[in-house]
């Protein structure tokens, strides 16, 4: 009984004299976030179904409109031009931006898997806002190749040859990751401790900077002086552009004309007012830090609805990809009738 006493003190004794440190550090070891978890877009189960099913025909046609943008591009010879150069290249970069994200985000409505690991957190935010801030950038590009094709066209082989186009769109992509890369990384370096739980569908660097154990305002202000520049800056360039082409049109002799133009200006300044809009509200507001519900429905307006309607209004629309499509189907079904 002695010797039993005397263990039990032993061990009591023991227990006692741990380091307060040593607790700490076991602490924070078991703390250590080793992977996030997104909320989603919905609670219920039912809705889960529903919002696979929008989101599913949505990339759908997001892949089958800019697929078909550039296979006809690139094999129609006369749409060998400018403009079409930019619109293949921005097809391109549609698919790449939404499957950053979308193919996730469908996983996780399909099963219920929540969960997302540092690294691809790190690389889904690193990419998302690459590619994101390279959309804002394309979009002004091809403002500008319209305003100079309509108000400058005896300039416009001249300004829009091949070397210039291929150095904007090396551009863009260029200024994407340089202006982007800062802050991803020093995100990346950051030191994360539970809880893990973001109220998001993807790795949103505003709601990922709230579950840092440490001080992040300095890499929230660089993200919102970035930020504050690249929105405004890429709008003005559009609206200017958009504003030009709409005094060119107005000038046009013929109703028809004029309307034709208004028909297809118009479908352009929407899509560019939907995203534009929400983008803005979404990062630069007064208070921005994320979480909200009202977040995730203002990201998918601008991560999937226009890049749902882009290839359709900036390409499908167009006359003459209309007609190369044609010719590409019934070339196709004369094939399949001669098997």
């Amino acid at each position: 009984m002695l010797g039993h006493r005397g263990s039990e003190e032993e061990r009591m004794s023991i227990s006692i004299r741990v380091d307060p440190l040593e607790l700490n550090d076991v602490s924070m070891n078991h703390t250590t976030v080793v992977e996030f978890v997104l909320l989603g877009l919905a609670e219920s189960r039912r809705w889960e179904i529903t919002l696979f099913l929008f989101l599913g025909i949505a990339y759908l046609l997001i892949l089958l409109g800019n697929i078909s943008v550039i296979s006809i591009t690139l094999t129609n010879d006369f749409l060998q031009t400018p403009m079409y150069y930019f619109l293949r290249n921005f097809a391109l970069l549609e698919i790449t931006f939404t499957s950053t994200f979308l193919p996730s985000t469908l996983y996780s409505l399909l099963t219920e898997r929540k969960t997302i690991s540092l690294p691809g957190c790190f690389l889904q935010m690193l990419f998302f806002y690459c590619l994101g801030t390279c959309t804002l950038f394309y979009m002004a590009v091809m403002s500008l190749d319209r305003y100079v094709a309509i108000c400058r066209p005896l300039h416009y082989p001249a300004i829009m040859n091949s070397r210039f186009c291929l150095q904007l769109l090396l551009g863009c992509w260029a200024l994407s990751f340089l202006l982007m890369l800062p802050p991803t990384i020093m995100t990346v370096l950051l030191p994360f401790c539970s809880p893990n739980v973001m109220n998001h569908f993807y790795c949103d660097v505003s709601v990922l900077l709230q579950l840092s154990c440490t001080d992040t305002g300095f890499i929230e202000e660089l993200m919102f002086i970035i930020l504050i520049i690249i929105l405004p800056g890429t709008l003005i360039v559009t609206a200017v552009s958009y504003g030009c082409i709409i005094i060119t049109i107005l000038h046009i002799p013929s109703s028809a004309g004029r309307r034709k133009a208004f028909s297809t200006c118009s479908a352009h300044l929407m899509v560019v007012m939907v995203f534009y809009s929400t983008c803005i509200y979404r990062y630069i507001r007064p208070t921005q830090r994320g979480g909200q519900d009202s977040d995730k429905i203002l990201s998918l307006f601008f991560s999937v609805l226009t890049q749902t309607l882009n290839p359709y209004i900036y390409s499908l629309r167009n006359r003459q990809v209309k007609q190369a499509l044609k010719e590409r189907i019934l070339k196709f079904s004369g094939s399949l009738r001669q098997m």
